[in-house]
């Protein structure tokens, strides 16, 4: 249970990272195209670009933090109630447990000989049944710090790419080089997401390609109009 616990809170992470990548790989082109179809001021151009990766990486950091925390205390609470139930209903409780094993094959009177034996311990009472019913792990809730983390690094990774491209392209080709780093960048966020939820990778890479060309068609013209 806690190998497999440890694996979702891994995987909770990588996804962090995934979208967090996406976000920052999108919203600094964004401003990029936006400032430079206005100005052709490099300096500013950069400046306008690294302030909106700073903004973007620490802003999907806190925004996942929320979003995780909130996660756990939900967990917390489940077992709040729970650990009352089982005060109040432990017949209930183990009728409970012996049904998730007589669903499982096994025979009635060994399911309810083991619900007996599991649900003897108050301790390991409540984490057979948070475990049952909700699939949680009293050892091991979600950590929102790593998500936090994990968002805020690769948020900021994205964003360097069509940061660095935008810098040092040659004058004439600062469009032509951004435009190709965020295609293979936002190529490779989809291939992730989709491996890590089993998804379609083509299908996916193509969907973030048609968004980030979206997403620089729009920006640009909008820097044009103002």
């Amino acid at each position: 249970m806690k190998k497999r616990k440890n694996m979702d809170n891994w995987l909770n992470t990588l996804r962090a990272g995934v979208l967090g990548a996406n976000d920052g790989i999108l919203t600094v082109v964004g401003v990029l195209f936006s400032v430079a179809a206005a100005t052709t001021n490099s300096f500013t151009i950069f400046i306008a670009g690294l302030s909106d990766l700073l903004a973007c990486a620490f802003s999907m950091s806190a925004g996942e933090y929320a979003s995780v925390s909130s996660q756990r205390d939900t967990e917390k609470s489940v077992v709040g109630q729970e650990r009352l139930i089982l005060e109040t209903q432990p017949e209930d409780e183990k009728d409970r447990v012996a049904r998730f094993y007589e669903a499982k094959g096994v025979h009635v009177d060994t399911a309810k000989a083991i619900a007996d034996e599991l649900l003897t311990k108050k301790d390991q009472a409540l984490s057979t049944v948070v475990s049952i019913k909700y699939n949680l792990d009293l050892d091991n809730y979600l950590n929102p710090w790593q998500a936090a983390v994990a968002s805020l690094i690769s948020a900021a990774s994205g964003g360097i790419f069509p940061l660095v491209a935008m810098t040092f392209a040659p004058a004439g080709y600062q469009l032509a080089a951004t435009i190709i780093a965020v295609l293979l960048a936002v190529s490779l966020t989809g291939y992730l997401s989709a491996r890590l939820g089993n998804g379609i990778p083509k299908k996916a890479m193509i969907r973030n390609i048609i968004v980030g060309i979206i997403t620089m068609f729009i920006h640009y013209y909008v820097g044009k109009l103002f």
